[in-house]
């Protein structure tokens, strides 16, 4: 009877122990101290909104990290997460005000264009103790020079990529996106930003020109390209319709480039000669955030070093976290791909408002295939009607500043005599 209660006791003893070692056995990303910091921010039971880029962070496929479902489980927090597949996609969102984020992660020029309009907070940085990782070469960036709303999250560049089975020679140019041989077997960004830089390098013009012709003469140029080839415009499609193996060329993003490249041996790459974008991806969070502790608890443990790690295997994009860099067990330690420090680059900026109203217009028109290269008449109508456009979106512009200038006097008065 004594050896059956001391049997008991043991037992019981080994029941009581197994949550801690379950517990252990799930943090094998983290430390204590990681896992206390994560519990104490109080963020049990409230939701964070996050709206990223497709194919944008580890997800717990093919023995990634699940990186929202380690978040959720150090904090409590439950993630909400969604993706948009471009820049100008995501903007009309936040700015329809038909939707809330907490977290979303634009790129350079974007965040420029956020941050002019007055549509993002303020970081609070004592809140990212996960920026001493961040290398100084990505603080203080051309768009957010006063290192006030972003937090860069990845670096790349455009590249192009063809198949080697299609090809006749390894190329060194965007022009062979014009070659009428490979008709049918081009895929072309779906996004104006991109599309319009590819021919502007052709053209050797600037990526932010304030010239309207500049846009007019590439609307022409990628008109040209839509006659010629007649590419499929793609954004995340790119991956398995480039694997398969059907199409010659795409235009797309440097790191996507390797992750094709595992799924299909004949594809290769080349950093044109005429230039390409060098872009920045960084997290922000937009005046429509409702729960802005849990956003900066999110940025900062995207940038804790076993996240930042996970994410890079899984993406291929080069981290500006200093712990991935230097880490030599890296599938792309020091690869060109990644690292391309010899090609030739612009950076995109914040356009101003007419330029960013003759583009998307003259964008549609080259993709509905209505701007003919044939039809000078139709062509000098577009660009008297994108004109007239951006004159009219600069006096709306105008109106609201002076508007919103009345009513903060008017306000100023009222709590003057109040």
């Amino acid at each position: 009877m004594k050896r059956i209660s001391v049997f008991f006791v043991w037992l019981a003893f080994v029941i009581a122990l197994l949550p801690f070692h379950a517990l252990a056995a799930d943090d094998e990303y983290f430390s204590d101290e990681q896992t206390e910091y994560y519990k104490n921010l109080g963020l049990q039971g409230t939701e964070v909104n996050v709206y990223n880029w497709g194919e944008y962070i580890s997800d717990g496929s093919e023995g990634s990290m699940d990186t929202v479902a380690e978040f959720e489980r150090l904090t409590g927090c439950k993630v909400n997460y969604t993706n948009f597949e471009s820049n100008e996609n995501m903007y009309s969102k936040i700015a329809g005000g038909g939707a809330s984020y907490d977290v979303i992660v634009p790129s350079d020029y974007m965040i420029e264009r956020l941050i002019d309009e007055d549509m993002l907070l303020e970081i609070d940085y004592k809140n990212i103790p996960n920026m001493k990782y961040i290398k100084d070469e990505f603080k203080n960036l051309f768009f957010d020079p006063e290192q006030k709303y972003s937090v860069c999250f990845n670096v790349g560049t455009t590249i192009l990529i063809y198949n080697k089975t299609l090809v006749d020679k390894a190329p060194d140019s965007w022009s062979v996106l014009w070659d009428e041989q490979y008709k049918g077997k081009v895929l072309m960004f779906n996004n104006p930003r991109d599309a319009f830089a590819i021919a502007q390098s052709v053209l050797g013009q600037d990526f932010n020109s304030v010239n309207e012709q500049d846009w007019v003469e590439s609307a022409k140029f990628l008109a040209e390209q839509k006659d010629a080839v007649n590419p499929v415009y793609v954004m995340d499609e790119i991956f398995n319709l480039m694997e398969s193996g059907e199409y010659a060329f795409a235009t797309y993003y440097a790191g996507d480039f390797l992750l094709m490249a595992e799924n299909n041996e004949d594809l290769g790459y080349c950093f044109p000669k005429e230039g390409v974008n060098y872009f920045y991806d960084a997290f922000c969070i937009p005046k429509c955030a409702q729960n802005k502790r849990a956003a900066e608890a999110f940025i900062n443990f995207m940038h804790e070093p076993q996240v930042a790690f996970e994410n890079a295997e899984y993406i291929y994009y080069r981290s500006p976290n200093v712990t991935v860099e230097n880490n030599a067990e890296s599938s792309f330690y020091r690869s060109d791909v990644i690292y391309h420090t010899n090609a030739k680059s612009q950076y995109f900026k914040n356009l101003p408002q007419n330029i960013i109203e003759l583009q998307n217009n003259l964008w549609t028109q080259v993709k509905s295939g209505k701007l003919s290269v044939n039809n000078e008449q139709l062509n000098k109508k577009i660009y008297i009607e994108c004109s007239v456009l951006g004159a009219v979106a600069a006096a709306v512009a105008v109106i609201k500043i002076i508007s919103d200038s009345k009513k903060k006097k008017e306000q100023d008065l009222s709590d003057l005599y109040k």
